[in-house]
């Protein structure tokens, strides 16, 4: 059935369909529910080619993917690309990525934007006092970010985790089981929520009195070999930690394994918190001992911003709301109250 068909049977416009059927808000709600309704029932699906002649949008939200020889692949990016895909598939819409190399990222951003190929675009991985967006506030093209960039006004659309929240509450436990000498396995220094996971951390330690040593914080990508490495040169100090946080549950699978290797057990000779971005393969019931983590999901992220970004595309309408996710707590086995001596088993 084509569109002049579907206007017969309906008794209603070919542009009325095509604008209820885009998203537009001057289609009343009744007629938009008929003419949806209508169209499930008869399996009608708008010509895309048709469709972006009569709205002027190509239906597609792009991005930008840091790719390159020194660039190393990443199972969070991975896990909210998954999000942002199937809700854009639900909403009709195509993704367009760009693979640049970082150092061009701004670049490429640009060259998207004014390509005339994606009626959107998102932000991701951002860093404090980011240029990109001053630059996409200037391009005329919706856009959404996931994350925020400290040091810059926030009166652009984004979605973001509370990083500094989470990771105090975290702090925050370790400290009411008695643990003071608490280290923190970060993300890559310079983006955003490393910045504010590592002022949660600092924060709860300041408000009991404690300062978080520069020692005891170390950088890195987020997976299993960096993991087990700094794990390692915590537990070679004469006075190790006694309980470490993790800015990824990737991180936190190579911490115990260096714990295992040196017959430390998670909650009892360490304590052990890791961020959770409810990753399918890194579950944190399935490790050794269940990990007690700050649970936010990445996919969940990506499918609202998808949303947000597309809902913005069809109504024409600027948006800057600004959404702050609450992690969850969830304490489990891998802390425990601080042992009363710091010696290998």
């Amino acid at each position: 059935m084509n569109l002049k068909q579907f206007s017969q049977l309906l008794g209603i416009s070919q542009t009325t369909i095509s604008r209820a059927l885009n998203g537009y808000p001057e289609v009343n709600a009744e007629t938009r529910r008929k003419i949806i309704e209508a169209a499930q029932k008869t399996g009608y699906r708008p010509n895309a080619a048709a469709q972006r002649l009569a709205t002027g949008k190509m239906g597609s939200i792009g991005l930008v993917m840091p790719t390159g020889p020194e660039h190393q692949s990443d199972v969070h990016f991975g896990e909210f690309l998954t999000g942002l895909g199937e809700a854009s598939a639900r909403e009709g819409f195509h993704l367009v990525i760009m693979p640049t190399d970082p150092a061009n990222e701004e670049e490429a951003l640009r060259e998207l934007a004014t390509s005339g190929s994606v009626d959107g675009l998102y932000l991701a991985y951002m860093k404090k006092n980011d240029p990109r967006i001053e630059m996409m506030k200037g391009l005329s093209i919706p856009f959404m970010v996931h994350g925020r960039s400290w040091g810059i006004e926030t009166d652009y659309p984004y979605l973001d985790v509370d990083n500094e929240s989470a990771f105090r509450d975290a702090t925050s436990l370790l400290l009411q089981l008695g643990h003071r000498n608490i280290a923190l396995l970060n993300g890559p220094e310079g983006y955003d929520f490393t910045f504010r996971r590592y002022r949660g951390v600092e924060a709860a330690l300041a408000e009991h009195g404690y300062a978080l040593t520069p020692d005891n914080v170390m950088h890195s990508v987020m997976n299993d070999e960096a993991g087990f490495l700094n794990m390692e040169r915590l537990l070679a100090r004469d006075e190790r930690p006694t309980a470490v946080i993790c800015a990824s549950t990737a991180l936190a699978l190579g911490a115990v394994r260096s714990l295992n290797q040196r017959g430390l057990k998670p909650g009892r000779e360490v304590s052990l918190i890791a961020h959770d971005d409810v990753l399918p393969l890194l579950k944190p019931v399935n490790f050794s001992v269940p990990l007690t983590t700050t649970r936010s999901s990445l996919r969940a992220a990506g499918m609202r911003i998808a949303e947000r970004l597309i809902n913005q595309i069809k109504s024409g309408e600027p948006n800057t709301d600004q959404e702050l996710w609450k992690a969850e707590l969830v304490v489990r086995g891998s802390t425990g109250p601080a042992p009363t001596r710091n010696a290998d088993a």
